[in-house]
């Protein structure tokens, strides 16, 4: 027993040494806790919501204040806009979805109309979010309309109006008439006394919950060629960016591996620098990358009708992503002298990219502090420029922004990389 029990205390000794394989054993995870439990727990701060793009066609008092106590709720954030800007975003991923209150939306409060009043585009590639957004609109919309129906003075005066109607109530004598006018001022007087009562049963909440009494049109934010024909066309994009993600990982390690084996010793007596031996590393990375991504996209075409609605876009994309993992695996590959430290840290920042970037997480549960952090996540924009070019039907010019962030993602990462090893390597 003492034999085993010396082996145990040398390889215990042997990760305390190595402060890369302690941090992923001992540290990482309490960061991992700090991170869930920001976005269930509310630590982190406010959640900044989901981005909602609110259209005004009625423009009326009640729909400004549908729009406002909409925006007021803690897991909304509301832009209002025309339509085709609305469309736009939602199409571009810059919001969740857009809500389009019709021309007559306040006369019907919303509800109860032979037709619709609201109109939503949701974003193909959120919905996680779609019931949660129908939700918060049956709660905005039941809210105004209890706030409303319980003030004895607009109850008064919507009785009045009918009141004053009455010479056109076809089918009435005139007693019939007297009554039912006896009734409204009577249900004013009722409804009056109840300002002050618990309303909680206002509505029936089965059917609240099935959103039977908030008839809403879901229409497309797309065109018709662009838009997903199947669930693989919303998820393969996501498909791709964990195989960049495996490639990275598998990569980063492998100038541990030469260090290990002697190689990278051998490597610096040859006429070259630190920057060509990470250099080659990346071209290597890269080659794979592609490779990966050309197979997946050709069996999703073939097996499972993914289509490739702009050729050009996608092979941008494609470019674009596989670039910006490679330089975050030349930065991976030097954190640690270890297999064991390169390997955790590769795989706990590549995660974390993951979660922040929204393939794991969605992002409107987030706080501002974790939604910054994903807007430098390759995974979000690398997502994005695949959905461009497979779906969302992006045009050369708005590929411009996700390309140029995924760029510059790839030369921080290979600067970072040449700086860390030439000071390690001292």
């Amino acid at each position: 027993m003492g034999k085993i029990w010396t082996l145990a205390r040398k390889d215990i000794r042997i990760l305390i040494r190595d402060k890369g394989s302690l941090f992923w054993v001992v540290g990482f995870p309490f960061l991992f806790a700090l991170f869930f439990g920001a976005i269930f727990s509310g630590s982190g701060g406010r959640m900044s919501g989901m981005k909602i793009a609110a259209v005004d066609e009625d423009s009326t008092a009640y729909s400004q204040t549908f729009i406002a106590e909409l925006d007021s709720l803690p897991s909304a954030r509301v832009t209002t806009m025309n339509r085709d800007s609305a469309f736009g975003g939602v199409r571009q991923g810059k919001y969740v979805a857009c809500v389009v209150l019709r021309k007559g939306f306040g006369q019907t409060l919303g509800m109860f109309g032979d037709s619709a009043s609201i109109e939503v585009g949701i974003d193909p590639a959120r919905q996680a979010e779609a019931g949660y957004l129908r939700g918060m609109l049956m709660q905005t919309a039941f809210t105004l309309m209890q706030r409303r129906y319980l003030s004895a003075d607009f109850v008064r005066q919507e009785l009045a109006r009918l009141s004053s109607g009455q010479t056109n109530w076809g089918g009435l004598d005139s007693t019939q008439k007297q009554l039912a006018g006896g009734f409204m001022s009577n249900l004013a007087d009722l409804l009056g006394t109840m300002q002050n009562s618990d309303s909680s049963g206002a509505a029936d909440s089965a059917a609240v919950s099935r959103g039977e009494l908030m008839p809403v049109d879901v229409v497309s934010v797309t065109g018709d060629t662009a838009q997903p024909r199947s669930g693989f066309e919303i998820f393969f994009p996501s498909a791709l960016l964990w195989a960049l993600i495996a490639c990275a990982a598998s990569f980063g390690v492998s100038i541990v591996k030469e260090r290990t084996a002697g190689t990278f010793l051998r490597l610096r007596l040859a006429p070259i620098t630190r920057a060509h031996i990470l250099a080659g590393k990346g071209v290597a990375c890269f080659v794979t990358c592609l490779f990966v991504c050309v197979l997946l996209l050709a069996v999703g075409n073939i097996v499972f009708g993914v289509r490739i609605a702009e050729p050009g876009i996608v092979l941008l994309a494609v470019l674009a992503s596989s670039l910006a993992f490679v330089g975050i695996m030349m930065m991976i590959s030097v954190l640690g002298k270890t297999e064991e430290a390169v390997g955790g840290a590769g795989w706990a920042i590549l995660l974390v990219l993951a979660m922040a970037g929204g393939a794991m997480v969605p992002t409107f549960v987030m706080p501002d502090w974790l939604k910054m952090i994903g807007m430098i996540s390759p995974v979000k924009w690398g997502i994005l420029s695949f959905e461009a070019g497979i779906w969302r039907g992006f045009t050369l010019s708005e590929m411009m922004l996700p390309v140029g962030i995924l760029l510059g993602i790839a030369l921080a990462g290979f600067a970072l990389g040449v700086i860390i090893l030439n000071r390690t390597e001292r």
